[in-house]
């Protein structure tokens, strides 16, 4: 039997749809002990408000909604900027038709209710653990770039804090003097390092203490 280590669910937030409002709560109180946050709506405009406002990594939805369908509303998803964020469906249902739109939509897992709390969540974790390699993945790709651009003793050290310390948007909350107390660098050295990282939009101080890193600039490079 495979192992999960469900602790990665912590770096996700997930939107769970359901118009069962008892339901909603219960599953809910389930999946805050799991993921990093996790956002309710009780039918697709809440849904989609949550997904304009919030980073969403996985939806959850029930496949009938009061007064619509779950399907139509990825439908329309699958339309937009919101087709990339993998999906599972919850049905009471085994009609053929469902499970083959749920096809059509390329959605990634479908669950029988009741829920199965075990199920659901070693699906999750087998539906975002290529996205969590995929992330490490990324940031080893984005730390040989940049030292490639800055490869001089402990500035490596200080990149590699600042790509392992990105915050799920892409942002670095420190000061100097924090950078400092983990790392031997001098705060002249350090102030290079940013200022070059500066110079070429990868690193940009958005207020004190805070800085967004920009993938953009670092692929074009």
């Amino acid at each position: 039997m495979t192992l999960r280590d469900l602790n990665i669910l912590h770096e996700f937030n997930i939107l769970y749809i359901e118009d069962d409002t008892t339901l909603l709560r219960q599953i809910k109180d389930v999946l805050d002990d799991f993921m990093h946050h996790t956002y309710t709506a009780t039918n697709s405009k809440e849904g989609v408000k949550i997904l304009h406002e919030h980073k969403i990594d996985l939806i959850i939805s029930d496949i009938l909604l009061e007064d619509e369908s779950g399907i139509d509303f990825l439908k329309e998803l699958k339309k937009g900027e919101f087709n990339e964020i993998p999906t599972i469906l919850i049905t009471a249902h085994t009609d053929t038709k469902y499970l083959l739109e749920a096809i059509k939509l390329k959605v990634e897992n479908y669950i029988v209710k009741p829920i199965n709390i075990k199920e659901l969540l070693n699906t999750i974790h087998d539906i975002l653990l290529p996205v969590k390699q995929q992330k490490e993945v990324k940031k080893s790709e984005n730390l040989l770039k940049i030292i490639s651009l800055i490869c001089d003793g402990k500035q490596i050290d200080v990149i590699r804090y600042i790509i392992q310390n990105l915050d799920e948007n892409d942002e670095l909350h420190s000061s100097y003097t924090e950078i400092i107390s983990q790392i031997e660098i001098s705060k002249p050295t350090l102030v290079k390092i940013f200022k070059k990282l500066s110079e070429k939009d990868i690193l940009t101080q958005v207020s004190y203490k805070r800085y967004k890193f920009n993938q953009y600039a670092l692929d074009n490079l």
